[in-house]
């Protein structure tokens, strides 16, 4: 069982997490993962190691008003979970709520698991407008999302 003070660090490091997320500082969100973690979510479904630190930096770097806030946190035992929520104008122009659960999983002081849950149906419907609306539930249209931001993912980090 992990002490409080462990805890207490866990909690903290979503803390500071978030922090530097609403700080648009992607490089002190990166120095939160561990240098194997994995990251998952609707859209960026499976990233290793560098990756889920460069997604946060080109996210951030990109980002023009990106207003995020962490609703409610807790961590324990080497696991933590969140709740945030993260306001911006999509590249389409529409504005996007996006509400989020996150889980975690630490190992020595940094998160070594990172998975954001939310439905990429009411981010589509949101971000894409009536396309969205009428095919965002789609396989055809979600993948089109997934595939776009890999290809952004790996322009950032020069493999193309």
């Amino acid at each position: 069982m992990a002490s409080s003070a462990t805890d207490g660090s866990e909690k903290e490091l979503i803390e500071r997490f978030y922090g530097a997320f609403a700080r648009l500082d992607g490089d002190a969100m990166a120095a939160c993962y561990a240098p194997d973690a994995h990251f998952s979510d609707p859209v960026f479904t499976d990233l290793h190691g560098e990756e889920p630190g460069a997604m946060w930096r080109m996210l951030t770097g990109r980002a023009e008003d990106l207003e995020v806030r962490l609703a409610e946190h807790e961590a324990s035992g080497g696991h933590g979970r969140a709740h945030w929520l993260a306001d911006y104008t999509f590249r389409t122009g529409r504005r996007v709520h996006n509400d989020i659960q996150a889980e975690f999983r630490f190992e020595d002081g940094l998160i070594k698991e990172h998975r954001d849950s939310f439905s990429l149906y009411a981010w589509a419907r949101q971000a894409l407008g009536p396309v969205g609306l009428a095919l965002g539930w789609t396989p055809i249209v979600q993948g089109k999302v997934r595939r776009e931001a890999r290809a952004g993912l790996d322009e950032f980090l020069g493999r193309r």
